[in-house]
């Protein structure tokens, strides 16, 4: 791994700055960035091997979304910046506001005239029910917010090779209970991690006007959880009982978390805010200009996504 070097004129126009490419969409959006030929300098938090990246060519910067000296070396003379990274679980409130709305405060301040976009969520949609909501709904405004040229993604639920989130669904319905929150009528989007990657890279490559989008698999209307179900039941060859789990269990699992967050316990991701988020009827995308605009197809379905997961799980001796 090697600090950025020096770029003639012709590499300059295809720099592109990433943050967040060690999580789970992170590699994903690296290989389908490379494979536009754009040449990538990525943010890491530190210096490891990440097999998940080998084959591609990218220079390292060593650092975090609150160290601005890193952030300035990272997008030092870059064209674009692809902004991915961010905090889904913290201790307290502040700290999702500290990552989330003034880290990408700082990056694009630093980067004034690069193209900037911006990975969010769905979640950002409805900023009342939770910190981390309303911290993704203050970065997209930081980002909306700019001179220079932006893009702002918000995703639906993404599973695929390499999420640690699904897998304890799948191991779930694998044993034959199928968990869902009991909320009548929900339902939801989803996308495989691979097509959420090459739709960003595709966006950067042949950006859109400035916008908040939204993207998702295709499937209008998105997907209730039996629908969830059936896919992994069918996938996993089993026929899984759906458990509807009610509010009051869930929120008070999550408030024995708040409690030993505040005693110094290890951050766990279900909070109250994130009860809140949960039990919210309407996480479907509700827009699709995006994937007009950019002639978007995703590779998958829920039934191959699924399918091709829970294959991977296996090799990997997850599941």
């Amino acid at each position: 791994m090697s600090e950025p070097e020096a770029r003639g004129p012709e590499d300059h126009e295809r720099t592109v700055a990433v943050t967040g490419v060690t999580g789970f969409v992170g590699p994903h959006l690296v290989s389908a960035l490379a494979r536009r030929g754009f040449r990538l300098r990525l943010l890491v938090r530190r210096w490891s091997p990440l097999p998940s990246l080998e084959g591609v060519a990218a220079d390292m910067v060593l650092g975090d979304l609150l160290d601005e000296a890193a952030l300035e070396r990272l997008v030092h003379g870059a064209d674009a910046v692809v902004h991915a990274a961010g905090l889904i679980k913290a201790r307290r409130p502040g700290d999702f506001f500290a990552v989330n709305r003034d880290g990408t405060a700082l990056l694009s301040a630093l980067a004034p005239d690069a193209r900037f976009l911006l990975l969010s969520s769905l979640a950002a949609r409805e900023p009342q029910l939770s910190p981390y909501a309303a911290s993704k709904r203050a970065a997209e405004e930081v980002v909306a917010s700019r001179s220079g040229p932006w893009l702002t993604v918000r995703a639906p639920a993404v599973y695929g090779p390499g999420d640690r989130e699904t897998l304890a669904y799948f191991k779930a319905v694998a044993r034959g209970l199928a968990p869902r929150p009991k909320v009548p009528g929900a339902r939801l989007s989803l996308i495989h991690v691979a097509d959420l990657a090459e739709a960003l890279a595709l966006a950067l490559d042949q950006p859109p006007p400035p916008s908040t989008y939204e993207i998702d698999d295709g499937k209008e209307g998105g997907y209730s959880y039996r629908d969830m179900a059936d896919a992994a039941g069918r996938a996993l060859g089993r026929r899984p009982l759906s458990l509807a789990v009610p509010r009051v269990a869930m929120a008070a699992v999550a408030r024995v978390n708040a409690i030993r967050h505040s005693l110094g316990g290890s951050v766990q991701i279900l909070t109250p805010g994130k009860v809140n988020e949960i039990f919210h009827g309407d996480w479907t995308a509700h827009d699709r200009r995006l994937a007009a605009a950019l002639g978007f197809r995703p590779r998958f379905d829920l039934a191959a996504g699924f399918g091709e997961t829970i294959l991977w799980y296996r090799r990997q001796g997850w599941l």
